[in-house]
């Protein structure tokens, strides 16, 4: 009892506390009161009509569901939500450990209003497929070419959910295989080479779904389709349908339409991203005890080409909360890379009794999401 009550009074484990009570909270929230029209779209068009971008996730629902009751966007979205979940506890326990030491790293990566808790906020949304892919991939072993191969695999999947994960994950787990496979061994020819083929692979998928993904039918016979699908007609309106149809084009003239005004809003994204200075010193400190200069000069590399891939993606569409978000669980998720490469020293973690980083948490905390399109 003495030692729970010693585990209760220490404000880093109150934080964690908090954020799981917002998560089940905003769940609940998102289960009672969210009309999940795009989201439910997605689990029922799949490749009836042959292939189509956006299709991959409704293809292999119709194996189980013929049709799809809306309730199975929350129960799908409950399934990877905990399973991401389960995968970074897993993640951060082998990368930095549980204990008082590790506990305020934790408490600000767990309680981000950028990472879990925005993924409740987009339950039913695509998003959280890469992150659980990039946690897969930092997770098993990387000792053979298989491991590059699972992880084209996967980058393959994750384009055909939907092509703009070629830009929204597909580089931090590009990432993530050289620094697990390639950085810790000497290269051979075969891997250059086979790595050179995959990668080219996975570049003609996205070619082919952004491109040559439009919906072979016209709209009227995808609805009389979707009529067999949907356990309610309410969700068939054309005008939400309409995005398995519209070019990339399209989604770039609307963007730019509503850029100014969503530009007055940027300095909320930096003000947040600042709320987790902490862990980005720490993650400086990481980089620079790298014991290759190599190894230092590419992680650097790779997070400015990640995030150059988000300036592109904000160009195309304007869902700028899950953007932002998302690069910052990328950045999470490319640290944990760069702590499993050789180091010269242990770079210091964040203080537990750091007044600033405590105020910091807190605040970090008290955020329960970022959003979709608009914060909060």
């Amino acid at each position: 009892m003495n030692a729970l009550a010693q585990a209760l009074r220490n404000p880093w484990r109150q934080m964690i506390a908090v954020d799981a009570a917002v998560m089940i909270g905003l769940f609940l929230y998102k289960v009672l009161y969210h009309n999940p029209g795009i989201e439910y779209l997605h689990l029922i068009i799949d490749y009836h009509f042959g292939f189509a971008k956006r299709a991959f996730i409704g293809t292999l629902v119709s194996f189980v569901l013929p049709v799809v009751p809306v309730w199975f966007v929350y129960a799908l979205g409950a399934v990877m939500w905990l399973l991401a979940l389960a995968l970074f506890l897993r993640l951060f326990s082998k990368t930095f450990g549980f204990d008082t030491a590790t506990a305020p790293l934790f408490a600000f990566i767990f309680g981000s209003p950028f990472f879990l808790k925005n993924f409740v906020q987009t339950v039913g949304y695509f998003d959280i497929y890469g992150c659980v892919v990039a946690l897969v991939m930092l997770l098993i072993s990387a000792r053979s070419f298989g491991y590059v191969v699972i992880g084209a695999l996967g980058c393959a999947a994750l384009i055909l959910i939907h092509p703009i994960h070629m830009l929204l994950y597909v580089p931090a787990v590009a990432t993530i295989v050289v620094m697990r496979h390639y950085l810790t061994r000497s290269l051979t020819a075969a891997d250059v080479t086979g790595g050179a083929v995959l990668a080219s692979a996975v570049v003609a998928v996205f070619i082919a779904s952004a491109f040559y993904g439009a919906m072979p039918v016209s709209m009227q016979q995808l609805i009389s389709y979707l009529h067999h699908r949907t356990s309610d007609d309410a969700y068939l309106a054309p005008v939400v349908i309409d995005i398995w149809y519209r070019p990339i084009s399209n989604d770039i003239a609307r963007t730019w339409n509503v850029l100014p005004d969503h530009a007055r809003r940027f300095p909320i994204y930096a003000l947040l991203i600042a709320l987790h200075w902490p862990v980005i010193h720490y993650f400086k400190r990481l980089v620079q005890a790298l014991a290759s200069a190599w190894h230092r000069r590419l992680t650097v590399l790779a997070l400015v080409a990640v995030t150059l891939g988000y300036c592109v993606i904000g160009a195309v569409v304007f869902d700028y909360s899950r953007w932002v978000s998302s690069w910052a669980v990328c950045m999470f998720l490319v640290m944990h890379a760069v702590k499993m490469l050789p180091a010269r020293n242990a770079a210091p973690l964040i203080a537990a009794d750091d007044k600033w980083a405590l105020r910091l948490g807190w605040i970090v905390t008290a955020i329960p999401r970022v959003g979709i399109t608009k914060p909060f």
